[in-house]
């Protein structure tokens, strides 16, 4: 076999090591436990007891996902906050860029391995999925739309965590400032922040800012509309956040 023919397994190599080692190194600490737990928790507490998932008689999972932006603008910085503030920190960012990869590649592998530990977030919660199946007859494609869409809300989240990350060396700081940033997103759009939002800027341009906000964007997906606009907003969000934290990297 000629060097030509070996070259894209090669260059894959060190991207899936890159993908395998962040992903592992998530679990290798308790607070990724934590987080897993205290996600589950808070996705649970607030669909029965403060949506009323059960009282409302419905089998819908529409009240379950109401709430995930503000899951994610939690978990999605807590989770992206180590991705290049830790390396930072350590000083293995150099050690990490001597690899046969490019920073594009490795932040890349960084970014999905985060997605893929929040994905695993939201699969746990399959057991409230069950739970309605198990009381009523639900769409489940609806509720398979709901969870399309609340895992891209989860990469756009991500995508800002990304930034936030590459900007410090310190992790607490770059959840802070990922935690803030998404959680003006998700704001926008609720009814209390829009009247102040018309109060500033005037209401000819408040329905312009509400496309911004991140449960407006969910929301389709809840009622089972796969829209091409919510995709391309989330996934946007997400290519931006990426594209950004690796610019950063690069010049610094």
């Amino acid at each position: 076999m000629s060097s030509s023919e070996k070259s894209p397994s090669v260059g894959l190599a060190p991207f899936t090591a890159i993908l395998r080692r962040e992903f592992a190194g998530y679990f290798r600490t308790p607070l990724a436990y934590v987080f897993l737990a205290v996600f589950n928790a808070f996705a649970v507490s607030l669909a029965f007891f403060v949506g009323g998932l059960y009282e409302s008689g419905i089998a819908s999972l529409d009240r379950f996902f109401l709430y995930h932006p503000w899951l994610w603008a939690f978990l999605a910085p807590a989770a992206g906050a180590r991705l290049w503030a830790e390396e930072r920190r350590q000083g293995t960012i150099e050690l990490l860029l001597t690899w046969p990869v490019t920073v594009w590649q490795a932040a890349l592998g960084k970014f999905l391995a985060a997605w893929a530990f929040l994905a695993c977030a939201l699969l746990m919660t399959l057991p409230i999925a069950f739970t309605v199946g198990w009381l009523g007859k639900p769409d489940w494609g609806v509720i398979a739309s709901g969870y399309i869409g609340s895992l891209l809300c989860a990469g756009a989240c991500l995508g800002i965590a990304a930034i936030a990350s590459a900007l410090t060396r310190s992790q607490v700081i770059a959840f802070v400032t990922g935690f803030l940033a998404c959680f003006i997103l998700v704001l926008v759009g609720y009814g209390v922040f829009d009247e102040l939002l018309a109060g500033l800027l005037g209401s000819g341009s408040i329905d312009e800012i509400r496309r911004l906000g991140l449960w407006r964007n969910l929301e389709p997906f809840t009622l089972g509309l796969i829209d091409i606009r919510p995709i391309s907003y989330f996934v946007s969000v997400a290519l931006a956040g990426l594209g950004l934290s690796t610019i950063i990297v690069e010049r610094r």
